[in-house]
């Protein structure tokens, strides 16, 4: 199987949906409830790719053998979180959730390309998960806190804005994407103990010819 091309597909195909949907108003909340359908929409992609990734070798060592610098680049683009922020100053979004999402995004973005180019070896591998881990915990805290922000606080702004066009598709396709792509890298990372266990194995069992 090329699951370069079947991921490929995967990946601009939920593209599609998450866009056509949120043109459908699918994923548009009451702003007194609860974002159920953006918070389904969230996590359907990692749950699918944790099923396949444990279910299947092949797709497993395709994962693996992609290059973690290039999805730690990636995140980068989570600079853009300050948007949030500036959304919460103009009242589109309540604090309690631009704030620690807006600041989180910014700090794993700031930091991405310094992870990529430094950390991303195995002499820093403790390193780089976690920030990996970070880096979901901020996702998964954004997402946690949008859903459920008209409870948390009912005086302030609705999280109307994060269930339609354009801003639905940070929710629905970016940030399970970029959680898959954190994930990728702590699989990756937890290799290079291995291999470097079995190195070091390696180089102390060698017997050199006595002089």
């Amino acid at each position: 199987m090329n699951y370069k091309k079947v991921t490929t597909g995967i990946i601009v195909g939920w593209f599609i949906f998450a866009l056509s949907a949120s043109a459908l108003d699918l994923f548009k909340n009451d702003p007194n409830s609860i974002g159920l359908a953006v918070a389904i929409a969230a996590l359907t992609p990692i749950i699918v790719f944790s099923l396949w990734f444990a279910a299947s070798a092949g797709f497993r060592q395709f994962a693996l053998s992609l290059d973690p610098r290039i999805f730690t680049s990636a995140q980068a683009s989570r600079i853009i979180g300050f948007t949030f922020v500036l959304l919460e100053v103009r009242g589109v979004h309540p604090a309690i959730f631009a704030w620690p999402a807006g600041y989180g995004d910014m700090a794993i973005g700031m930091t991405a390309a310094f992870v990529a180019w430094k950390l991303a070896e195995p002499g820093h591998r403790n390193s780089f998960i976690l920030w990996q881990v970070l880096g979901i915990a901020d996702l998964v805290l954004a997402v946690s806190l949008g859903t459920t922000a008209r409870l948390l606080d009912p005086q302030g702004a609705s999280m109307v804005a994060m269930t339609v066009l354009p801003l639905s598709l940070v929710p629905t396709f970016l940030v399970p994407l970029f959680v898959i792509f954190h994930l990728i890298c702590i699989a990756q990372a937890r290799t290079w103990k291995i291999s470097s266990a079995r190195t070091r194995q390696t180089a102390t069992s060698v017997q050199y010819p006595a002089i």
